[in-house]
């Protein structure tokens, strides 16, 4: 492991356990060179389905680009960095028991709203006013009236 101070490869694990869920190690390292500490959070490397785009592309599933969704739509609200975390593991966890080689983006946005709508509806109505391209007043309306209904 790299250095993020120094960039020297030459670091010691000083202490390890598991993280959140279970499903991380974090180790907490220094560096034999400039002795500064860092911490590191390791995952098994599971193979995660290709995502099909809804112009029929395909590409492979960025972790990244989920978080970034998931933190635009929860800007400025209450939620806490851990529940953010979990909301991204439960939904990669999702993807991999599924199984599947290829799916739908579609279904990674549903799977997104579905957690929204339970953690802030603020959120799940900012996410789904991009996420279906709301053109006016009325998309909202009924999207309000449909996350009543199910709370």
């Amino acid at each position: 492991m790299n250095c993020p101070f120094c960039n020297i490869d030459n670091t010691k694990v000083i202490d390890s356990r598991l993280a959140t869920d279970g499903s991380q190690v974090r180790r907490r390292r220094e560096c034999i060179d400039c002795n500064e500490r860092f911490t590191t959070y390791e995952t098994a490397e599971l193979s995660l389905p290709r995502i099909i785009k809804s112009d029929g592309n395909r590409e492979k599933f960025e972790m990244d680009k989920l978080r970034r969704g998931l933190l635009k739509a929860l800007e400025k609200r209450p939620v806490a960095s851990e529940v953010i975390e979990q909301i991204i593991n439960r939904i990669k966890t999702n993807l991999m028991g599924e199984g599947l080689k290829e799916i739908p983006s579609a279904r990674i946005g549903e799977m997104l709203m579905d957690e929204l709508g339970v953690v802030d509806q603020i959120a799940y109505v900012r996410f789904a006013s991009v996420y279906r391209s709301f053109q006016d007043v009325n998309e909202f309306q009924k999207e309000i009236d449909k996350l009543m209904k199910a709370h």
